[in-house]
């Protein structure tokens, strides 16, 4: 250990904070934020290891659905009935999503001649759907936002099934890949926790009389946190096949409960502003993305000083070729120009937290969980890059998030 090492930390969160004051630069600071956790679970492995002789890996899936259940309340049904009146540019997305990145994943796992688990954390990557961090990045490239965010929705919903098909197809031959605990993990962090997500939006937002009274909402947060606190007595056997689905139930109710009550202290009590919301879930979620790459960084720390430099290569390639089949076959089908840059988006940048909880919770393997964690902070950089070129020639027409 050198004396370096707690500068070199210091230093990095420093820059984060630098960056996070400077609107140019603050798309950068959370990629600088991932930085410094990863190197302070670099040079002191065991702080992100385990604490009080607990497996800090424990703590991935919950992070996760906590996560999912912030995008959850951006969400609303709008987003999902945009497939009806836009169906061919969602189509296409959709398509691409499934078929580029996947297929990309695979070539480079077999040109780079990664080990097996490593390989197919390469694949995990290209298979799984897009993720938030593709909406912002469509916005700042001036993209068709709306478009954005409906495929991720939509690839999202599709993930259960589509993620498991493609990993038994392509990494198949690189390990073990059990379908039906795939899915059923998928559904646990992903469906479950947006479903919560859609709820709380309505009553964080709902315009109702209801959703302004002390007494509803007093009442809503106290039935679902003990709803929450039953359920977590309740025998796993109750739930039969979907007893996976247990722990991402628990947590949904609670956190409904927990948003609810911050609702009725934040806006009803304290008369605070109404945007609260949206100013804590970058943060937590953040925090979140941090915290679940320095414990698999810590984990598999030996591997990534091996493989680390030709794993980033194959990242950089991963995404890089993702941009660029999304956004040129999107031409060939003869999308408008900002529907075009949507797509890119979509097709370039993954769910890299989904990839991580797969690769943990299903695949058993924190040496999977490498590809995603490496490949999550680099395509912040590349976005932003992108977003930036993109940006200074603006599409006549583009959508913003408010259209």
């Amino acid at each position: 250990m050198t004396a370096a090492a707690p500068l070199m930390i210091i230093a990095l969160a420093a820059l984060a904070v630098f960056f996070t004051r400077r609107p140019r630069l603050k798309n950068f600071a959370f990629t600088v934020w991932v930085f410094a956790f990863v190197a302070a679970s670099m040079f002191y492995p065991g702080a992100f290891r385990s604490w009080f002789g607990q497996d800090l890996k424990i703590l991935i899936v919950p992070l996760i659905q906590i996560i999912t259940f912030g995008m959850g309340t951006t969400l609303n049904l709008k987003n999902f009935e945009r497939v009806l009146t836009m169906p061919w540019p969602v189509f296409i997305g959709i398509v691409l999503q499934f078929t580029i990145m996947p297929l990309v994943g695979f070539s480079i796992a077999m040109i780079f001649g990664f080990e097996a688990e490593i390989a197919a954390g390469v694949i995990l990557i290209g298979s799984a759907p897009s993720g938030v961090a593709s909406n912002v990045m469509t916005y700042l490239a001036g993209g068709n936002v709306p478009l954005s965010v409906t495929i991720t929705s939509s690839t999202t919903l599709l993930s259960p099934l589509m993620t498991p098909f493609l990993m038994k197809t392509l990494a198949g031959r690189f390990i073990q890949v059990p379908f039906v605990s795939m899915m059923l993990s998928i559904l646990n962090m992903i469906i479950v926790p947006i479903i919560a997500g859609l709820i709380a939006n309505k009553i964080l937002y709902a315009q109702k009389k209801w959703a302004g009274k002390a007494g509803s909402l007093a009442t809503i947060s106290a039935v679902t946190i003990s709803l929450a606190v039953i359920t977590i007595f309740i025998r796993a056997e109750f739930f039969g096949p979907l007893a996976p689905l247990k722990s991402g139930i628990i947590l949904g109710l609670l956190l409904v409960g927990v948003v609810t009550l911050a609702k009725l202290v934040i806006n009803v009590l304290l008369k605070g502003p109404e945007n609260w919301m949206d100013k804590a879930l970058p943060v937590v979620s953040m925090a979140g993305i941090c915290l679940i790459i320095a414990v698999i960084t810590a984990q598999s720390r030996n591997q990534l000083l091996s493989v680390g430099l030709l794993l980033i290569l194959a990242s950089i390639l991963h995404n890089g070729t993702g941009y660029f089949l999304g956004y040129w076959v999107a031409r060939l089908a003869r999308l408008e120009e900002s529907a075009c840059r949507a797509v890119a988006m979509e097709v370039g940048m993954q769910n890299g937290g989904l990839a991580s909880g797969i690769a943990v919770d299903v695949l058993k393997s924190t040496s999977a969980a490498l590809a995603p964690a490496i490949f999550g902070p680099w395509q912040n950089i590349s976005g932003s890059i992108l977003a930036s070129f993109w940006r200074r020639r603006p599409v006549s027409g583009s959508l913003s998030p408010k259209s």
